[in-house]
């Protein structure tokens, strides 16, 4: 591959991890909530739920995915269970009768909690087949025609396209905590974050089930 195709596609890579989605929003709601510490630790479990769809894309089972509505069909459903289940919590969230505790308060130190944002970051990206099928349509493009290992080249600008989401998720969780720390009135701030992730984990779900596998569209 060519330097100016890869610096091309790393470029293309950092743009389309900066957009907000359920990722960017699941990131900074931790870190705003408990530090750079748990937004970093949301953007690994994030990147660790690219990294199976980077390497089922290499093995072909992306392909698959992406022929088979029942397959699809199965993945979808899960994935828009889970994304509901991360919506109510949030909603619960924004409608505590007393505030939910900030890093600035309460120390972020248990293994257990630590863990589970981290499973809330895999979750909510390797649940997602939609995130299959992107990886599907967008490395291929920047692949050579005549490249010998085909798979090999998948393998690398999906870890590469990874990389640099887990750049912009630490940076967005650096941002967020700094915010945080001089931003007044942060808890009724939260309260209108939580809700408004809420509704947006929400319609994510929602439209991840109305969605229709490729071979069915």
């Amino acid at each position: 591959m060519q330097s100016h195709h890869l610096v091309l596609f790393a470029l293309a890579g950092i743009v389309l991890n900066l957009t907000p989605g359920p990722d960017v929003l699941l990131v900074v709601r931790h870190a705003l909530r408990a530090g750079v510490r748990a937004g970093c630790l949301a953007g690994l479990g994030v990147a660790a739920g690219c990294l199976v769809h980077v390497s089922a894309g290499a093995l072909g089972l992306s392909a698959l995915l992406a022929g088979s509505s029942q397959a699809f069909a199965m993945l979808k459903w899960l994935g828009a269970a889970y994304l509901l289940y991360v919506a109510w919590g949030l909603l619960r969230c924004a409608l505590a009768p007393t505030p939910q505790p900030l890093f600035t308060e309460v120390a972020m130190r248990s293994m257990v909690r630590e863990r589970g944002v981290f499973l809330q970051g895999f979750a909510t990206n390797v649940l997602n087949p939609k995130v299959a099928l992107f990886f599907l349509a967008f490395v291929p493009q920047f692949i050579p025609v005549h490249a010998e290992d085909k798979p090999l080249y998948f393998l690398a600008l999906g870890i590469l396209f990874t990389a640099n989401g887990l750049l912009v998720s630490s940076a967005y969780a650096w941002g967020a905590a700094w915010m945080a720390r001089r931003v007044a009135l942060l808890h009724s701030a939260m309260r209108v974050l939580d809700g408004v992730a809420a509704c947006m984990f929400t319609a994510f779900g929602i439209q991840l089930a109305l969605s229709d596998a490729p071979s069915s569209s």
